[in-house]
Order: structure tokens, then sequence, then C-alpha cells
């Protein structure tokens, strides 16, 4: 069985014509032509190109237009948008030049002001356009930063490596436990030596003065105080 046409359903001799399969309603039609992004895009066209290209610009020619540059891009091909960017970065710098010289012209100070703020407007955009042209023509590569250690003062970075590391994650993997290095208890000899220092055990008791011997006669006072 032959797959029936679509229909035109003209619903301005003006506007773009609307095609509504055998299975749509057209209401449904006129929907889904109104998302369509090179609708959209030729019908500001058609209402921004009357001093360019006059009146008579075909809307449905410019839709099958803009259609096929949008394929040429899904497919890869960026030389339609890089001959846009590159045309729009030298228009603007045309209206750049344009109205710093009528900036130039002006007897007011005012009125200088006014045209030459215009006129580094346009100088911005253009350099912005040759900036996503560039971005555009070549990418900027992702860089992945490990480790970033940041200090205003002296820093100690302790960074497992090798199989030594390794290790370490393997065994944190498989629950086992392991004694971190960075925070080990100090080791206290007190007749051990290599023991590690323990605050529970009881400590014999020492004396923590030493002999004092009597004063030599020498050193006596003279005179019995009192």
């Amino acid at each position: 069985m032959r797959k029936a046409k679509a229909k035109s359903v003209v619903v301005n001799p003006d506007a773009m014509p609307v095609y509504r399969a055998p299975e749509q309603t057209t209401e449904q039609a006129l929907s889904r032509t109104a998302l369509r992004p090179s609708i959209n895009g030729a019908s500001v066209m058609k209402a921004y190109q009357g001093n360019i290209m006059g009146k008579d610009a075909d809307l449905s020619e410019l839709v099958k237009g803009l259609s096929d540059s949008c394929k040429r891009v899904n497919g890869g091909d960026l030389s339609t948008l890089e001959a846009m960017l590159v045309s729009q970065a030298t228009a603007l710098q045309t209206i750049f030049t344009s109205l710093a010289r009528r900036a130039q012209d002006q007897e007011y100070q005012k009125n200088l002001e006014a045209f030459l703020g215009l006129a580094l407007k346009a100088q911005a955009q253009s350099r912005a356009t040759i900036s996503a042209l560039v971005d555009l023509k070549y990418p900027r590569q992702a860089t992945f930063v490990k480790q970033a250690n940041i200090a205003h003062g002296p820093q100690q970075v302790n960074n497992g490596a090798g199989a030594d590391g390794s290790a370490r994650v393997h065994a944190q993997a498989h629950g086992e436990k392991s004694a971190p290095e960075q925070s080990k208890l100090l080791e206290a000899e007190h007749g051990q030596p290599g023991g590690r220092m323990d605050t529970r055990a009881a400590q014999a008791a020492e004396r923590s003065y030493q002999a004092v011997e009597t004063v030599a006669k020498i050193h006596r006072a003279k005179k019995p105080r009192g």
C-alpha cells in the first residue's frame, strides 16, 4: 500500500505553507510547523531583510536554505558558521570605523562621547565575535589537575605513590585495617627501645628533688634572727 502524501494547508498566502500528514489534524500540523527552528529563523529573516533583498524574498526558499545549513552543521561541517562569524566581525569593524569618524566630526563634547561610546561597543562586539570564531576553529583542551596544594607558608604534602600507595588502597577496599603513617603515636623508650607510649601503664614513683647538704658554717648568718 502506498503511503498517502501530505497535503498543503494554506493558512495565509503570504506565509509559509503548512503540510499536514493524513494522520494529523490541522491543529497538530500547525503546532509542529511552528516549533521548527528553520521556520522561526526564516520568519525573522523575512521580517528584517526588507531593506537588503527587498520584500519579494520567498519564505519557503528561506526555510529550505536554512534547513540545508542546519543539516550541514549536524553533519560536522562548520564552514557556514565560520563564514558567518567572519562576516559579522568584519561588519562590526565597519560600524566601529564609521562611528569613530563621525565622533571626530562632532562639535559638542556630549555628541562626541555618544558616537565614540557606540563605536567602542561595536569594537567590543567585533572582538567577541572573533573570540567565538577562534574557539570554534580551535576548541580549548580540557585540563584535569590531580592535586593542587596552595599555602601561604611552609607546607608538607604526603602523596602515596607506587606499590605502597596501591597496597594501601587495596587493603582499604577489602576492609583491612591500616595505620596511617602520618599519625603514629610518639614512641618513648622507658627501658623498652622501640616501644610505644602507654599512658595507662603505672609508672614507679620517683623523688623529684635532690639531696640538700648542710650549709657550711661560713655561710651561716652572724646574728640570730628575731
